[in-house]
């Protein structure tokens, strides 16, 4: 190399005076690298190895090229530094050193030097997994797909036997960066091909296909390998796996996952994956059954149970979640007061919070055990207890969320100045902080029906975040309360013109004008448009059969509103069900549906309505 002979030998005079630390320093790497003592890379594997101690490869030379290329690095010449431990490299043989010369490189964002170092490892040490994976991933970064095929191949074959299996499974999520999902569909067959034929590898493989297939727009062709599989082993996971992603998109891929649930040996991470994905759907009651079974075949099993508890929480059930929650916490939820910003977002908060934070070993699970012990207790209308589970939660990333809650406590109380003063008190630490409080006011607002004031209030707030998709929203349903349609209307537009796919726009606006019994085909269009966004909500499904009944279609009415109820027993639907059962003569019934949720909500208005407007007692 250039150079190199001159620098080394100006080192050799300055190595006892001028870079004693420098030398130690590298020293220091180079035995932790190579984990000393240091082998030649091209010595055989299978060689017998000498009695004795073994020396290390660092000799003189080695040793000033390597400090020539650190100085260089720490003088901000990485292209000089790159170079010298490359042919460092490439001189001894040595991973460490090829492992050096790739992360200079990729620090420096030099794509190309960092993709030659791979390259050169890779022919060097042909049969080693690191310098294959590093050329792939490296060739992923640059949307190289036409490159890709050697080292990924090798890639598969060098890595050890018993790990292959998942790195097939997952080449999919691995090539899922690439923006040409035709060429990744046919990259990911040509490397699955080998092991297709191979029975510790077959199903694996067909899984990757599978995967890539659905990558690629082909769910039929998807769910048939899924069933492939399936049909040669009925226990595989990894077709159950598939199926969940494919969900809720294919609900016909839902039969394969509810056949392995079924079964004596059934994963429980794959329940608890089902589980998910049914509260994304807002599909609480089969949710729950599900972790009904699973606490019950795995009671040790502690996040479980908080997502249980989150869930009879969301269902209005506050003895069952009492008894969960505390379960969960029996099993040793450490404390959480160090900190650790796990909070939910949006709707629905609780049952995402549980299902997401629920380890016995994370500290967020034990929180989000008193916040919703809070609520249970808040339902059940005993507010001391409810206070006291707030009173134990000291963690500052949940402050706002624990002060509207004992903010809500003293509205209940009728101490609405107590309880605004609460919420403004909490910090700001930056624009979403003031975001976050002036949601919580309102929130609280609306709960006290003061919607007058909580109007007021979102209108100032939007001259400040005026775009802001949540805050338009919500000014959109306090206007319904004051039964300012228009205002209500043009605010939703508003929210679907900056955010298309706002189901919850789309439904709002839909139902506002079927319970008005205005526009139907256009409300019918609207809610439509909104389950296409969020196929099987529950609540959506309930428009839409509301809908169903003010255009006098009442069998499809009772079958959305049955749907909607099974999925979700809220009151609300409730009442609505009960209404068309009412309407077409099967009245013993539609008294059973309204007095579960009166029995789970006996305050809810559209549900107190109905029984007024009807003249029914129950």
């Amino acid at each position: 190399m250039t150079g190199l002979a001159e620098r080394a030998r100006s080192l050799r005079q300055l190595s006892g005076r001028a870079t004693p630390v420098a030398a130690i320093v590298l020293l220091a790497w180079w035995l932790g690298a190579t984990g000393a003592p240091a082998q030649p890379a091209s010595a055989p594997a299978a060689a017998a190895e000498p009695a004795g101690p073994l020396n290390s490869s660092l000799d003189a030379p080695l040793f000033y090229q390597l400090l020539i290329g650190e100085i260089e690095l720490s003088a901000g010449r990485p292209g000089n530094a790159f170079e010298v431990m490359l042919d460092a490299a490439k001189r001894q043989g040595d991973d460490a050193l090829y492992q050096r010369a790739v992360d200079i490189a990729l620090q420096s964002r030099a794509g190309e030097q960092a993709l030659a170092a791979a390259r050169a490892w890779r022919t060097a040490r042909p049969r080693l997994v690191a310098p294959a994976r590093y050329e792939s991933q490296i060739l992923l970064a640059l949307n190289r797909p036409d490159e890709l095929a050697a080292p990924m191949a090798a890639w598969l074959e060098a890595v050890p036997t018993m790990a292959r299996p998942d790195l097939i499974a997952n080449l999919p999520r691995l090539l899922q960066r690439l923006p040409d999902k035709a060429r990744a569909l046919a990259l990911t067959t040509e490397l699955v091909a080998p092991y297709r034929d191979r029975p510790d590898n077959r199903a694996a493989a067909t899984v990757a296909l599978g995967r890539a297939q659905l990558a690629a727009g082909h769910p039929d062709a998807a769910l048939a390998l899924a069933r492939a599989v399936l049909a040669a082993d009925a226990a595989a996971t990894g077709p159950v796996m598939l199926a969940l992603e494919m969900l809720p998109a294919t609900p016909e891929a839902e039969r394969i996952v509810t056949d392995h649930l079924a079964r004596a040996d059934a994963e429980p991470s794959l329940r608890l994956a089902y589980v998910q994905l049914l509260t994304r759907s807002q599909r609480y009651a089969e949710a729950s059954a599900q972790l009904e079974t699973l606490t019950r075949e795995r009671p040790q099993l502690a996040p479980p149970w908080l997502t249980l508890g989150a869930l009879h929480v969301e269902l209005r059930q506050p003895r069952e979640a009492e008894r969960a929650l505390k379960r969960y916490l029996e099993l040793g939820a450490p404390d959480d007061s160090s900190g650790g910003d796990d909070a939910a977002d949006d709707d629905h908060d609780e049952v995402k919070a549980g299902a997401a934070a629920g380890h016995a070993g994370s500290g967020a699970g034990r929180t989000q055990a008193w916040l919703l012990l809070a609520q249970a207790a808040e339902m059940r209308g005993d507010l001391p207890t409810a206070e006291q589970w707030l009173a134990r939660i000291d963690n500052p990333q949940r402050a706002l969320e624990v002060q509207s809650r004992r903010a809500s406590l003293l509205a209940r109380q009728g101490r609405l100045p107590e309880a605004l003063a609460l919420i403004r008190a909490v910090p700001e630490r930056n624009g979403d902080d003031a975001r976050a409080k002036l949601m919580a006011e309102a929130q609280l607002l609306r709960e006290v029906k003061l919607w007058g004031r909580a109007s007021e209030l979102l209108a100032a707030g939007a001259k400040r975040f005026p775009d802001d998709v949540d805050l338009i929203y919500e000014r959109a349903m306090v206007e319904e309360k004051l039964e300012r349609f228009d205002d209500m209307e043009r605010l939703l537009r508003r929210v679907i013109e900056l955010k298309p796919d706002h189901a919850h726009a789309h439904n709002a606006l839909g139902y506002s004008l079927a319970d008005r019994n205005q526009r139907l085909p256009e409300a019918r269009d609207l809610v439509q448009r909104a389950l296409v966004l969020s196929p099987g909500d529950p609540f959506i499904t309930d428009s839409l059969g509301w809908i169903e009944f003010r255009l006098g279609n009442h069998d499809q009415a009772v079958k959305l509103l049955r749907q909607a109820h099974g999925a979700r027993p809220d009151p609300e639907i409730a009442a609505h069900l009960g209404e068309v059962l009412w309407a077409i003569g099967q009245r013993d019934e539609a008294r059973r549906v309204w007095a579960d949720a009166r029995g789970r909500d006996a305050a809810n208005e559209v549900l107190r309505e109905t029984l007024a407007r009807l003249k029914v007692s129950l």
